[in-house]
């Protein structure tokens, strides 16, 4: 049986106090910072429960409790007393993702009752960079941000790639896909979805998906499979990450299955290094 630290949702009177243990992270927590950011800790706005474990009355660590579980910062008493909560409250995510060593040992206490898991990809690097591709490189000047009229033609495009990537498509979803069309719709609306547009259809994609002041995270890369290796992707990512470190923050960062090799490889000629690697366990 597992012990019970003390473990309980922060409050929004708590907000300073997870903002500066987050920024311990802020490359692997940029998901939760931007949340929190975003929502200010209100329940009603920030998609889940931001999970603190405390040690002699201080915030010592952190876990994300929503569509992700995703525990910060967290040594092996918190991801004990993180997991206990988590069995008593029963599975409601759909993955488990952060810092690998972290998420490993998280899973291992979760298995057991959780698993098995449809996938689990324990190694993903994490890399970032903080300078423009380098001149070897020439940013596509067709790849702009779409625009909310334009929805017709990211869905498809983004369906796809979801389902490249995870295994399963998000129109499948109990909600039937609803919430994953509205993130869609939030970054389209934002101006952080770029793509490349031919003949009526996305031929290249990429999203800026969380935005914090430390960083901004690449994610959402995918190109039409009739187009790959003609160097579309290296061309519309260097326009991408230009304005990415133009506008959004200093660093672009992102994870990346380590097994894609064609996709490391991209990302080190446009200047991205390893920073960390991450863990997903999906259901």
């Amino acid at each position: 049986m597992l012990t019970t630290p003390a473990t309980r949702p922060l409050e929004p009177g708590e907000l300073g106090d997870a903002l500066a243990l987050l920024a311990r992270e802020p490359l692997a927590g940029a998901f939760v910072t931007a949340r929190v950011i975003e929502s200010g800790l209100d329940p009603r706005l920030l998609g889940g429960e931001l999970w603190g474990w405390y040690h002699r009355g201080r915030l010592r660590s952190l876990c994300f409790s929503g569509a992700n579980l995703v525990p910060l910062h967290a040594g092996p008493a918190a991801l004990r007393a993180f997991a206990e909560r988590a069995l008593a409250e029963g599975r409601r995510c759909t993955s488990i993702v952060g810092p690998a060593p972290a998420t490993a040992a998280l899973w291992a206490h979760l298995e057991p009752h959780w698993g098995p898991a449809r996938a689990v990809r324990a190694h993903q690097p994490l890399m970032a960079t903080s300078s423009p591709p380098p001149p070897g490189i020439t940013p596509d000047p067709l790849v702009r941000p779409m625009r909310k009229d334009e929805m017709d033609l990211v869905l498809p495009a983004a369906v796809a790639m979801f389902t490249e990537e995870v295994g399963v498509s998000p129109l499948s979803a109990e909600d039937g896909g609803l919430a994953y069309q509205s993130r869609v719709a939030e970054t389209v609306g934002t101006g952080r979805c770029f793509a490349r547009v031919e003949d009526g259809r996305i031929v290249f994609k990429a999203e800026i998906g969380a935005v914090t002041p430390h960083t901004c995270q690449l994610t959402g890369v995918w190109t039409a499979p009739d187009r790959r290796r003609t160097g579309l992707a290296a061309a519309g990512l260097a326009t991408v990450v230009r304005h990415a470190l133009t506008t959004w923050a200093p660093v672009v960062s992102l994870y990346v299955n380590d097994y894609n090799a064609p996709a490391l490889a991209l990302y080190r000629r446009l200047g991205f290094t390893t920073a960390g690697a991450l863990m997903s366990v999906l259901f």
